[in-house]
């Protein structure tokens, strides 16, 4: 190992550690309505569809300010921006327990999304003013483990808060409110302890720097700088096909699954270890998928292998309707390949962007992206209600990673070394 990849090493354990708590407390603000709803639905009056548009409606805040949020951060630096991100969501994230009804419940999930708009994107970003493409598909899945890292934290405790009653206020308010709290503080750290790139970082030396600045200048450079070349990119349009797709199952998932496993016939508690499983067991897969990309660099080979697991994971899930063995064995396939996929899909872009090119389509692509998590709930939600089952709805995510793998799969030939 030479000197700057040692140096690398440090700064990854300085910095990822950090931005994978912020990323655990900010996506557990992001997916705790799929617990909360387990009694705040009946609370509120809200139908099955309903809570599936209104778990949805995040995105399409996010939608509208992703694309300008990351080009703020540019701009102005990670360090005061995704602070002020963090900051933010903490307290729209509190505002989800005071809703009375279907209406409210929408706008403050409108304005969860139009708060958090930037976070993802701009840690893409953020990670290519520090480390070179060899390394970047494991510090990627690093980030992406904050994914299931939250659920793994949150399931129980979100279904332990839901039995909190006092003060007058339900377990599902109590829920909302005291989850905020950590995504509140980690934004205050933020402002200590992220540096806007390896030239302010106080905990290299003057050498240390000078030596990553070199190792990152003499990355092969992208192709493709600043925002109009970007937009003009067939690449960057197309990239958002499969980002969509991998992303759709990710959120049918995140929102649907402790309801899907307490209509088993479990307690609220149990329900909570239960979904806990598959984000355990994809901490391993992200892990594997992310290192064996960088040894290899054949990246489209990973997302399109991990997209075909998610895939089966949900067919399995489908079959196995009814037998809890089953059904959560096949979450755990998809769950792994759904993250797997992602961790892989963004290094994709940086191979050939750069610079504002690089950050307007790593928040383009992601933006239209997380669309899904507007379809994705709200497909389930509706075809729960028509079907009374929700095996349709695991079918229709079968479909979906399939897409996402043969989509990226065309892109094979045009990529070197995918």
């Amino acid at each position: 190992m030479d000197r700057a990849d040692a140096i690398l090493r440090r700064a990854a354990w300085r910095l990822v550690p950090l931005i994978l708590a912020m990323y655990v407390a900010a996506f557990l603000n992001r997916v705790n309505v799929g617990f909360a709803a387990l009694t705040m639905n009946q609370d509120l009056g809200l139908t099955q569809e309903m809570y599936g548009i209104g778990a949805g409606m995040f995105f399409w805040g996010y939608f509208l300010f992703e694309v300008p949020s990351n080009l703020i951060m540019e701009k102005v630096g990670a360090r005061l921006w995704i602070a002020r991100i963090m900051l933010t969501w903490a307290l729209v994230s509190m505002a989800n327990a005071f809703v009375t009804g279907a209406w409210s419940f929408y706008g403050v999930r409108f304005l969860l999304g139009l708060a958090e708009a930037g976070f993802y994107p701009g840690i893409l970003l953020y990670f290519t003013y520090w480390f070179p493409s060899a390394f970047r598909a494991r510090v990627i899945a690093l980030f992406c483990m904050g994914i299931p890292v939250a659920n793994v934290i949150g399931a129980p405790l979100s279904a332990w808060l839901l039995d909190v009653e006092a003060f007058g206020i339900h377990g599902w308010q109590w829920l909302y409110i005291l989850e905020a709290i950590p995504t509140f503080a980690l934004g205050l750290v933020a402002l200590w302890g992220l540096p806007d790139n390896p030239g302010k970082a106080r905990f290299l030396t003057d050498e240390e720097k000078l030596i990553v600045l070199a190792r990152l200048a003499a990355d092969e450079k992208p192709a493709v700088h600043g925002l109009l070349p970007m937009l003009k990119d067939w690449w960057v349009w197309y990239l958002i096909l499969p980002g969509f797709a991998i992303v759709f199952g990710s959120y049918a998932l995140g929102f649907w699954m402790p309801t899907m496993v307490k209509a088993m016939g479990y307690t609220s508690i149990q329900t909570g270890w239960f979904v806990m499983i598959p984000y355990a067991v994809s901490v391993g897969m992200l892990w594997l998928f992310g290192v064996s990309s960088d040894r290899s660099g054949r990246r489209v080979l990973h997302f399109c292998l991990s997209a075909v697991l998610a895939a089966a994971g949900f067919a399995v899930a489908a079959l196995g309707e009814g037998n809890t063995v089953i059904v959560v064995t096949g979450f755990c396939l998809a769950t792994g390949g759904v993250y797997a996929g992602l961790a892989t899909f963004w290094t994709v872009p940086s191979l050939f962007l750069g610079g504002t090119a690089a950050a307007g389509a790593f928040a383009l692509i992601n933006s239209f992206g997380n669309l899904s998590g507007f379809f994705g709930p709200a497909m389930m939600g509706w075809l729960r209600q028509v079907t009374g089952s929700y095996q349709a709805g695991l079918w229709a995510c079968v479909a979906v990673p399939l897409i996402a793998a043969a989509s990226m799969a065309l892109l094979a030939g045009s990529l070197r070394r995918t």
